[in-house]
């Protein structure tokens, strides 16, 4: 039987990219696609997906038929304040939620850990495999190094800084390592120059720039070495495996899961 799947922001750059893929994918149907943007239009019109003889439609409620889901898992790549309202929905009605959107706080994950009790929700910094194994890279190096800095770069329409694959990094790689050394420098001519001070005053630098996707270097130093760990994504179709990984996976994994790397058993 086919996983039936709807997409949340149908009609953005990152949502027409999983419309895509799910129609593409063996063993899932996208039968749904929710953009108020984009209300009453064909979702072949909206997406580029040939073949779905369907209408989006402006909000999550549309997806209930008689009361009842029509849908299994929605994917999200949406914003941080629709987001919340479309996991809610989804908890309240029994469908997993597997979602890119960045930006969610500690309470807002035990919120919606809180809310999952009849379906699953993955929430997931970046779905590119890649960078989430360079995160791991990063983090089982830390241990081994004095210093760390993070510089991650983005497209020009991306409207957050840092992106939330920085900031998870950071995360990990001081949770790892507590004993980083502080920073030498004493005055910055131009503020802010030495970047934003994440977990244990680890340096994060947001670039926005256009022609790029997404991008992340991991830089560490220690006596006489360094290490530089750096991912790209060149194109949105690098998300793609990952967002069909979850797609296949969320079911499995009871409540909430923050992070794709426990989806690939990292």
């Amino acid at each position: 039987m086919s996983i039936r799947v709807g997409v949340f922001g149908a009609g953005g750059r990152m949502g027409r990219a999983v419309a895509h893929a799910i129609n593409d994918a063996a063993g899932m149907e996208l039968v749904a696609a929710v953009d108020p943007s984009f209300e009453g239009i064909n979702v072949g019109e909206v997406t580029g997906v040939a073949g779905c003889e369907f209408s989006v439609v402006s909000s999550p409620e549309s997806l209930l038929s008689h009361g009842r889901p029509s849908v299994d898992v929605m994917v999200d790549f949406t914003h941080v304040e629709a987001a919340r309202s479309n996991i809610e929905f989804c908890a309240e009605n029994g469908i997993h939620a597997v979602v890119g959107t960045s930006g969610f706080t500690e309470a807002d994950h035990g919120a919606i850990a809180e809310s999952f009790t009849n379906s699953n929700c993955l929430i997931a910094p970046n779905f590119a495999i890649g960078a989430v194994l360079m995160i791991r890279f990063a983090e089982l190096a830390a241990p081994y190094f004095d210093t760390a800095e993070i510089i991650e770069l983005h497209h020009d329409n991306k409207i957050d800084a840092p992106s939330g694959t920085a900031v998870s990094t950071a995360e990990r790689i001081a949770a790892a390592n507590g004993e980083w050394a502080a920073d030498p420098t004493q005055s910055e001519i131009i503020a802010g120059a030495r970047g934003a001070k994440g977990p244990c005053g680890i340096p994060i630098h947001s670039v926005r720039m256009r022609g790029m996707i997404a991008h992340q270097e991991v830089i560490m130093g220690t006596m006489g070495q360094t290490l530089t760990l750096r991912h790209d994504s060149y194109d949105r179709s690098s998300f793609m495996p990952g967002v069909l990984l979850g797609v296949r996976r969320v079911g499995e994994v009871p409540g909430l899961t923050v992070g794709l790397d426990r989806i690939l058993n990292l």
